[in-house]
């Protein structure tokens, strides 16, 4: 047996030798477009994370009975024709629930406290200088007893509203699709929320349903205190309007780790330096915890061994 791991450089430094040893073993840090093909030709199952396998790549490999996408979204392969061939698609759902969560509560708690701020007063040398033995330079409040709304309630939002009320905060959500009503939490609609919470995180996929959710008018329907945290996909935000409305200071502050375009364009907006102090931005690595990626690997090879 075969086996192509087309960009093995994006789930970075984790355990492989379960996989390496079911056959044939070619891996690959990146592949472009027009190395698909050759790279793939004579494989029996290809491993891809981002890397496309759509009907021209797929009808130049005969020989190809499973692909195992090393991620939950499936989009970059086209189902519908390998499901015509008799290819096996697979992806890895929940992998990473509890590495998203967790992130998304690093960012809140880190904007919150202003842990950013009251790092920086101690090593430069302000905290020395003080008269007093606290300084209350910038107030923060407690979770505890505020209201965290989740846009898109799936096992992900699931998981963070768990936290979240375990911290003691009312949790409210609204369902991106309309159709998850009963999730055990109160459903508002999305301007009800927006005007509600003191946290908004976002758990959604992207489609016709979330693109540009949330623009400057949504925006500017949140409270002046509030934060918003966006571990869904970028695209849901519009990245201008969140800008704009952090320049404006119309909220307090915002998290996010995916954007628009991955990597970040150096023009992107929220990029600007006068608004940094409102902002803290991560590399789309919510997903991506060492116990996250090794869980993704195993269940590939699971995958794979079950197959066979």
């Amino acid at each position: 047996m075969k086996i192509v791991f087309l960009d093995a450089a994006t789930i970075g430094n984790v355990n492989l030798s379960g996989l390496v040893a079911l056959g044939e073993w070619v891996a690959y840090d990146l592949t472009n477009a027009s190395e698909v093909v050759e790279r793939c030709i004579g494989a029996d199952a290809i491993i891809t994370n981002k890397v496309n396998l759509m009907q021209p790549e797929l009808e130049q490999l005969p020989d190809l009975k499973l692909i195992c996408i090393a991620a939950t979204g499936m989009n970059n392969v086209d189902r519908k024709y390998a499901a015509e061939k008799g290819i096996i698609v697979k992806n890895v759902p929940d992998y990473s629930t509890n590495s998203v969560a967790e992130l998304t509560f690093t960012l809140a708690l880190n904007l919150i406290h202003e842990v950013r701020y009251y790092d920086d007063f101690v090593k430069n040398g302000d905290y020395a200088k003080n008269t007093m033995f606290t300084h209350n330079g910038r107030p923060f409040f407690e979770i505890n007893g505020k209201k965290w709304g989740i846009i898109g309630m799936g096992t992900i939002g699931n998981r963070v509203a768990g936290i979240a009320k375990a911290f003691g905060a009312e949790v409210t959500y609204f369902s991106t699709s309309g159709k998850n009503l009963d999730a055990g939490y109160p459903h508002q609609s999305l301007e009800e929320l927006l005007a509600a919470c003191d946290i908004i995180s976002i758990h959604a996929p992207l489609n016709d349903a979330t693109l540009n959710l949330l623009e400057y008018e949504k925006l500017c329907l949140m409270k002046p205190s509030a934060y918003l945290i966006n571990v869904g996909r970028g695209g849901i935000v519009n990245e201008n309007d969140l800008a704009q409305v952090l320049r404006e200071n119309r909220i307090a502050g915002a998290g996010v780790d995916v954007f628009t375009e991955e990597p970040i364009l150096e023009v992107n907006p929220l990029l600007a330096k006068d608004i940094q102090d409102k902002l803290l931005l991560t590399p789309h690595i919510a997903w991506a915890s060492q116990d996250a990626r090794q869980c993704l690997v195993d269940t590939i090879e699971h995958h794979i061994r079950t197959f066979f």
